[in-house]
């Protein structure tokens, strides 16, 4: 097609992951080939899944024009690995990146202003504000979800243990339920950011987390 632009996207925020390879024609994205990765075994299975779907397509990774970045939140040691990756690749070929929320993408999929995964420990990670702006994100257990004084009429959930702690705090809010996103998702949301170079300094990439790390957290408690 001409003009248009083969994009690889990236996610490992989540229990399990997924690398997809699109081409967007400057109106859709047609996804070109998507790999399911376990979780827990990225840093393992990550970089052959990429050369795996590349190969399907025959497609070389100097061919890309952009990879679009999950940067969380999630698992700290699986945003590591993908952003990591991300790194690797973009670097070696010179491909920019573009960075999306995996809150965004999962408000995106469900057509809602507003999402939340579960953080454990009680906890969610929340999104409010329209999707295509900055919108607010913010980790949110039961005493910070009582003092939103205005909840979103409706919230883009996709595990139970969210499902749970929103209904408890917000019963007359409606949750819609949906797959997990994954990197076919994030392609969708990403492709019109590459178009506008809404691209990222490599060197400025980092997780997004809204939580500290365990080490953080009882490293401060160890020295206190």
């Amino acid at each position: 097609m001409t003009g248009s632009k083969l994009l690889l996207a990236i996610d490992t925020c989540g229990a399990t992951g997924s690398v997809a390879l699109g081409q967007w024609d400057g109106r859709i994205v047609e996804i070109l080939g998507q790999i399911e990765l376990e979780g827990r075994s990225y840093s393992a299975t990550l970089v052959a899944a990429v050369g795996e779907v590349l190969a399907q397509a025959k497609i070389r990774l100097n061919m890309l024009d952009a990879i679009v970045a999950v940067n969380g939140p999630g698992s700290f040691t699986g945003v590591r690995v993908g952003l990591a990756a991300v790194k690797g690749l973009a670097e070696a070929s010179k491909i920019p990146v573009v960075a999306v929320s995996r809150l965004e993408v999962l408000a995106a999929k469900a057509s809602c202003d507003a999402s939340a995964l579960d953080a454990h420990r009680n906890e969610v990670f929340l999104r409010l504000g329209l999707v295509g702006e900055s919108g607010r994100e913010l980790l949110a257990g039961a005493e910070e979800l009582a003092a939103i004084d205005s909840p979103p009429a409706k919230i883009a959930v996709c595990d139970d243990a969210a499902v749970r702690l929103l209904s408890a705090a917000w019963p007359d809010e409606e949750l819609i339920k949906c797959a997990a996103p994954t990197a076919a998702d994030a392609l969708l949301l990403g492709a019109p950011r590459v178009v506008a170079g809404d691209f990222v300094d490599l060197a400025l990439l980092d997780g997004h987390y809204l939580r500290r790390s365990d080490a953080e957290i009882f490293g401060e408690a160890a020295r206190a």
